[in-house]
């Protein structure tokens, strides 16, 4: 466990999965994708609770448990209004849709939907249907920390307005190329954002997602960041 003192743990769940615990016990799932995920391990797979669930587009490796979760569990699912209309059409209640540059109050809780350079089809038994457009999240916490998640997406100069506007302490980049950005952009990308802490997400589950954590401490060595790069293996804690 990696220790920051914000208050909050942050759990890496594998691939782009997280699990947010803030202090007063509010639990916020991040892009559900656990069963079918090979690097999650399965002992977090099960969850007493899940309060909130975040997710950033419509692809099978960060939406895939998101209707069985939300029957179980019965969140509130903040999502782009047309992943919204998607699983409602699977049975599921309680969808809080919203756009980009909005910002609305869930269990306490800011959550901010920013921009993402991604796709977000979604596969609906071998049918891709239109799931709006990507996005990322500043999640502010109940003390007014401010956590970014990217989701998946590549650098853009835009970034720079999230750290004016919203100045996250935490930066979720994803560093695994190919699919998202590589270390090099990533390191671009913090280097836009100022964050305190990075963690690197999306990378290592694939062959295909070749960024590892080391070229992107290289990278944001070269790029003169100083933000300090916290490595959790799937199962691990910022906390």
């Amino acid at each position: 466990m990696k220790k920051v003192d914000k208050g909050f743990t942050l759990t890496w769940l594998g691939h782009a999965t997280f699990k947010l615990v803030t202090k007063t016990g509010t639990v916020v799932l991040i892009d559900p994708w656990v069963e079918g995920n090979p690097a999650c391990p399965k002992e977090q797979r099960v969850f007493e609770k899940i309060d909130v669930m975040a997710i950033t587009h419509g692809h099978g490796d960060h939406i895939g448990d998101a209707a069985t979760l939300a029957k179980k569990h019965q969140p509130t699912i903040v999502c782009i209004p047309e992943i919204g209309h998607f699983l409602q059409g699977k049975g599921v209640r309680n969808t809080a849709g919203m756009n980009k540059g909005g910002t609305q109050t869930v269990k306490g809780l800011g959550f901010t939907m920013v921009h993402a350079l991604h796709s977000s089809g979604i596969d609906d038994g071998g049918h891709m249907v239109y799931g709006g457009d990507p996005c990322g999240f500043v999640i502010t916490l109940e003390d007014g920390t401010r956590i970014y998640n990217a989701g998946d997406t590549s650098v853009f100069s835009d970034m720079a307005l999230i750290a004016e506007i919203y100045a996250p302490d935490v930066a979720v980049l994803p560093i695994g190329s190919h699919y998202v950005m590589s270390p090099r952009e990533a390191a671009v990308a913090a280097r836009l954002l100022k964050p305190k802490w990075i963690v690197p997400s999306h990378y290592g589950t694939f062959p295909v997602l070749t960024g590892t954590p080391d070229e992107f401490r290289k990278e944001l060595e070269r790029q003169g960041v100083s933000a300090e790069v916290v490595v959790l293996e799937p199962g691990q804690s910022l906390s």
